[in-house]
């Protein structure tokens, strides 16, 4: 009888064990990555206020996945392809970027990986004509060799 309770005490240590490990509080980053993260999305958000697309580049991962409210979601290939034409635009005067400003930030981690919601705001002027929209927007982060990227993006239009 005792061999008996102590296998399963033994089967309960081992799953109480298996549990823990799996919480999503264990391996929660410390203030140095969360504030990592923090400042990788700002270096993002200005790398795409600027058409910066090379730096986008390097700051997404190669099985990037980006969805808009309106659209069908493209693969990181497609979305460079975006960033080169937007770019193209920027650089010839037909589109300015005059604000492109996140709010509302909130963050939750699991293991090496974060969920960011934000309120994105924008103004633009397009061949002459002011547009201002504003978008919620969820972003997955992943830590790949130390370093914050995205991995997906969804965005809808609030105004």
């Amino acid at each position: 009888m005792k061999k008996i309770h102590l296998i399963y005490i033994s089967f309960f240590t081992l799953i109480l064990t298996v549990l823990l490990s799996c919480s999503s509080n264990t391996n929660k980053p410390s203030v140095n990555d969360e504030q990592k993260l923090w400042e990788t999305i700002a270096e993002f958000n200005q790398a795409f206020k600027n058409s910066n697309v090379e730096k986008l580049k390097e700051m997404i991962t190669d099985n990037y996945i980006h969805t808009n409210g309106s659209s069908e979601s493209i693969n990181k290939n497609t979305w460079v392809n975006y960033l080169h034409k937007r770019n193209k635009d920027i650089e010839n005067g037909d589109l300015i970027v005059n604000a492109y400003e996140m709010s509302e930030e909130t963050v939750q981690f699991y293991d090496n990986v974060a969920i960011v919601t934000a309120k994105i705001l924008v103004s633009n002027t397009r061949q002459g004509n002011l547009q201002e929209n504003g978008f919620r927007v969820t972003n997955i982060w992943v830590r790949e060799n130390g370093n914050w990227k995205r991995a997906g993006f969804h965005d809808g239009k609030i105004k």
